[in-house]
């Protein structure tokens, strides 16, 4: 391993234990100093930090426009996802059906259905995935609530083996005093 000097700061340390992580090398010579930034890496946005260097992650759910997709339900903030999921599971249904008729009845022209259903599961695909923040709250208020419960229940566990060494103890001491 190697050793910091005291003059380097926290981030010069992270940047040359990353400097030994990545070549190997134990030694800070005159080669590698001049590669280690004389100012601290700035970094913006939310971070990740459970791993060894901080990196920059974006946690923006890309929009169907710009993903080249036509967005079939409607736009902003305020959009009932419950309404729209199962509309759009119901659209999903009815086109399977006229795909079923088409090629029942046309299968050359079958193509036009398939990109149709495909658009559909996009949409629906790009719906849910905009409720995982959602559910990543809920689940964490859930996992916060399990252990509030079992730390009460701890606590009162506690209080009741604490009542019942008093009652010994008084016991105790009773018949040593009767004695």
């Amino acid at each position: 391993m190697y050793l910091f000097r005291k003059s380097y700061c926290k981030w010069q340390q992270l940047l040359i234990h990353l400097h030994h992580r990545i070549t190997g090398c134990t030694r800070i010579t005159n080669k590698t100093l001049p590669l280690l930034p004389n100012r601290p890496l700035l970094f913006k946005g939310p971070t990740n930090y459970m791993a060894p260097l901080t990196l920059v992650t974006d946690d923006v759910l890309p929009s169907l426009e710009d993903q080249g997709v036509r967005q079939l339900y409607p736009k902003g903030p305020n959009v009932d996802f419950k309404k729209e999921l199962r509309s759009l599971n119901r659209e999903l249904q009815l086109h399977i059906l006229e795909l079923a008729d088409v090629l029942i009845e046309r299968p050359s022209q079958y193509a036009r259905r398939v990109e149709d259903i495909s658009l559909i599961f996009k949409n629906l695909h790009h719906l849910l995935n905009s409720l995982r923040p959602h559910q990543a709250r809920a689940t964490l208020i859930h996992i916060l609530e399990l252990q509030i419960q079992r730390r009460k229940q701890a606590v009162e566990d506690i209080k009741r083996r604490r009542e019942e060494a008093q009652r010994l103890l008084k016991e105790a001491l009773g018949t040593l005093e009767g004695q």
